[in-house]
């Protein structure tokens, strides 16, 4: 695949959010003086260290040239200290808020932020969607994480307890979560966004027919039923596609992940 293999245009800054040597975010901005309406970009690989930003870099780039500021973030994952549950899933909630501190000097506009992400990246934005959610004393629970105007899981693992009974990854949510739904089954309540729904904001899960990698039936099931819970959630499915088509902006399926975007903002 394209985006895999090919270099991608440099991001106007890399900057970090964190101390440690993964939490970090590559900025890119529109032309124009701004406020600049803001894409948070969460690239996948099943949340391992082995997978980083850089195959993201090609899609930040096009939505940053139809008028998105795009700030991609990289994060702790399996393999590195701290990484997986829950340094994975404390940074991109860090990163995400870490907004805040970059508008006043980059002109972003924070009542105009959606969240995208790829494969486990789209788990971990579906989870930023709904992490407001978490209650005082749960983990992960923080005081008043940035609101989003929505969320774009592309073959999202939406659903972890599902993904370790379909041992995705070969078997990789165990070793993420830290455990088996039986028995670290708080853990899995707390990270997984099937468990927080309705989510509460407005969600469009855009998903490849033929996705080989993480069932397209997953973004099925959880847009029917975040929708008999009251949420704002559709469901694109791709015929077709498979699991890489959704970050390639070279391909025919690509418009229709700009469409979600633009339908948010």
């Amino acid at each position: 695949m394209w985006v895999l293999d090919t270099p991608a245009p440099d991001a106007d800054a890399r900057i970090a959010y964190g101390e440690q040597p993964h939490q970090f975010g590559d900025l890119r901005l529109p032309d124009g003086p701004g406020p600049h309406p803001v894409v948070v970009v969460v690239h996948g690989g099943f949340w391992r260290a082995k997978y980083g930003l850089e195959h993201a870099g090609h899609l930040c780039a096009d939505l940053t040239q139809r008028g998105f500021a795009t700030w991609s973030l990289e994060y702790r994952r399996v393999g590195h200290e701290g990484g997986g549950w829950p340094g994975t899933l404390e940074d991109v909630a860090r990163g995400t808020d870490f907004l805040r501190t970059l508008a006043p000097s980059h002109a972003l506009d924070l009542s105009r932020v959606v969240a995208l992400g790829h494969s486990a990246g789209g788990h971990l934005v579906a989870w930023l969607g709904g992490r407001h959610k978490l209650r005082p004393g749960e983990a992960l629970h923080q005081e008043a994480p940035l609101p989003l105007r929505g969320v774009v899981p592309l073959a999202g693992v939406v659903d972890l307890a599902r993904a370790f009974g379909h041992r995705l990854g070969d078997g990789i949510v165990e070793t993420f979560v830290g455990g088996t739904p039986s028995l670290v089954p708080e853990r899995y309540r707390t990270a997984s966004p099937a468990a927080l729904q309705p989510l509460g904001v407005p969600q469009v899960l855009v998903h490849g027919t033929e996705d080989d990698t993480v069932p397209v039936s997953m973004s099925e099931d959880f847009c029917a039923r975040g929708r008999a819970l009251g949420d704002d959630v559709r469901c694109v499915t791709l015929p077709g596609a498979g699991h890489f088509e959704v970050i390639d902006p070279r391909s025919r399926e690509w418009p229709h992940v700009v469409a979600a975007v633009q339908s948010l903002m």
